[in-house]
């Protein structure tokens, strides 16, 4: 069976608890962290991109000469798209690119995510996020600890607000609940820290 040691806020070793097999030490699945990822990043996009058809175009109301006569090619507006200055033809209009998925793909995703961090050796476990102040300064060394790396995520099983106010302004750092806890997140955060009851909630989750 998988183990992994929880430590203290000071890194050091307090025990040592089990992991489902299940979740963290099966294979991760690329196909499902693929369709989460672009699930997740397509729900991102805002979608306001939006350009005028010849309809929306300020003017050309009168047609620019008279139908026959002239040797020119006939026109009913300076503003059809074939003009400069005018309309856009088939260019892109305001709409929403999120879709959904199944539950099931999403869950697989997560546990694919969460057993490529443990294989990968990024994933730490913390007994408990106990801050007595809120400052940025010392919770900035107390994830030295754990990893030099720049982008790290912090995964708590209850609100704390001195948690929160000294995680806010660390670049790279994301602070997030395990109820909200999504595939993209912990691909896009070279580490994870974790406390011990949000890792114990997420894998009785995920091994049903």
């Amino acid at each position: 069976m998988a183990t992994i040691e929880v430590k203290t806020l000071a890194n050091k070793k307090v025990k040592q608890i089990d992991l489902e097999d299940k979740i963290f030490a099966s294979k991760p699945n690329t196909g499902l962290l693929w369709e989460a990822v672009r699930h997740h990043l397509a729900g991102l996009r805002r979608g306001t991109h939006s350009t005028k058809t010849r309809s929306e175009v300020r003017g050309g109301g009168a047609k620019p000469w008279r139908q026959k006569g002239t040797g020119r090619a006939r026109h009913g507006s300076s503003r059809s798209p074939l003009w400069r200055h005018g309309g856009i033809a088939h260019g892109p209009q305001p709409r929403d690119y999120s879709f959904r998925i199944p539950k099931k793909v999403m869950l697989g995703a997560l546990r694919s995510a969460l057993a490529a961090k443990f294989q990968e050796q990024k994933l730490s476990v913390v007994d408990q996020f106990k801050i007595e102040t809120p400052k940025t300064k010392e919770l900035a060394k107390i994830l030295k600890n754990f990893s030099s790396d720049k982008k790290l995520l912090i995964v708590n099983h209850e609100r704390n607000s001195n948690l929160e106010l000294s995680s806010r302004n660390l670049q790279g750092v994301k602070l997030v609940l395990n109820h909200e806890v999504n595939p993209y997140d912990l691909l896009n955060h070279e580490t994870v820290v974790i406390s011990e009851a949000a890792i114990l909630r997420l894998q009785e989750v995920l091994a049903r």
